[in-house]
């Protein structure tokens, strides 16, 4: 644990613990709220989506509604709020204008994050998100949302336990105050056996117990009673076990995951290993038979091209900064991409607009060979 601040050089350590116990959650579902969006222009996605099928519910999955000013001498407050499981309702044209439209949402709903000021522009725009819809911007835009800032009470999220601590002055020092306590938040410094940090996590200290611990001892066991919800979910569990032995070192340990304990795998390959800067020549095989989505197609060129473990980019635009240059292996060289029909098939249907309407397997195959990769498809 330390303590989680901007400066790294007072970043100061804690205390250490054996074991964490509730880290791993699966967050409840949102709130349910019903948003009507005011004024969507009627040739947006959103709005053409909503008004061509039939079917009196439209299923939108995921998405964010973001509010920023129109005015350009004013860059700010930018804020955003989660759309979960998000379904259109309900539609009809806005009064008084015929080219736009009332669009109502269900979803859950949840304030993301504030840049600078919580008020509301001057001049407002509100943009409507939804990958299922368009994955590189925004769906559609309205003039206002009503439901939106509907008071919402923060929930409690359920306890982290930390067990057998050796608690550091900071910790003993907060333990000492009279409860309940705010403190400031800490970092929880996630390491393998090696000592070697694997990820961290963001812990609040709104209210904190402590007690002999169950493993004995001088230790204690220190419970966070209201952690917040930076956790990762529990699929995420049987990917850290593997992971705490140290860097993986067999190939396609990680296709035998769901699409989150994959996304998890990929989270760690953060940590390395890394090949020597420029290196470039020679051949590279991607064994693509578990390549069936973004995540398992992005491990898998990590793998054939810097083993097992290893990071390659986490979106085509970070593997275009690794064909860049940097420490990687970068062009020209040869990758054989076996089974590569695989891929092609299980990516057709994700297209990638902002890049030419491709889908993700062949502008993945274009940007390799765009930067002097010679691609074989096997």
């Amino acid at each position: 644990m330390k303590e989680d601040i901007d400066d790294e050089e007072a970043d100061v350590p804690w205390g250490r613990c054996a074991e964490v116990e509730g880290l791993f959650m699966d967050p409840p579902p949102l709130p349910r709220a019903v948003l009507t969006l005011r004024g969507c222009l009627r040739e947006s996605l959103l709005a053409q989506a909503v008004a061509g099928t039939a079917e009196p519910v439209r299923l939108l999955g995921d998405g964010l509604i973001s509010i920023e000013s129109t005015d350009p001498s004013n860059d700010g407050p930018l804020r955003f709020w989660d759309l979960e499981d998000a379904a259109a309702l309900a539609h009809w044209p806005t009064p008084g204008d015929p080219g736009r439209v009332d669009v109502v949402l269900g979803a859950g709903v949840r304030e993301d994050d504030c840049w600078g000021s919580r008020q509301v522009p001057l001049r407002p725009r509100f943009d409507l998100w939804l990958p299922s819809l368009l994955e590189s911007g925004p769906s559609g835009s309205c003039r206002s949302v009503d439901g939106l800032f509907t008071p919402r009470p923060r929930r409690p999220s359920p306890p982290v336990h930390l067990v057998g601590c050796e608690p550091a002055e900071p910790l003993l020092d907060l333990l000492c105050r009279p409860h309940p306590q705010d403190g400031d938040p800490i970092a929880l410094w996630c390491l393998d056996r090696h000592g070697r940090t694997m990820v961290t996590h963001r812990l609040e200290l709104r209210s904190v117990e402590a007690r002999p611990s169950v493993l004995g001892g001088t230790l204690i066991d220190v419970t966070l009673t209201d952690p917040g919800d930076d956790r990762p979910a529990l699929a995420a569990r049987p990917v850290r076990e593997i992971w705490f032995d140290g860097v993986p070192t067999l190939p396609n340990k990680w296709a035998e995951f769901d699409a989150r304990g994959r996304s998890e795998w990929l989270d760690l390959t953060r940590v390395g290993p890394y090949g020597p800067d420029g290196l470039s020549g020679g051949t590279y095989h991607l064994d693509g038979q578990h390549v069936t989505d973004r995540t398992s197609l992005l491990l898998a060129l990590g793998e054939a091209l810097l083993g097992p473990g290893a990071n390659y980019g986490r979106s085509l635009d970070s593997v275009q900064d690794y064909l860049g240059g940097g420490p990687s292996v970068v062009p020209p060289f040869t990758l054989v991409w076996h089974h590569a029909d695989a891929a092609r098939r299980a990516l057709a249907e994700h297209i990638l607009d902002h890049r030419g309407g491709l889908s993700y397997f062949d502008e993945t195959v274009n940007l390799l060979r765009e930067y002097g990769v010679t691609v074989v498809l096997e």
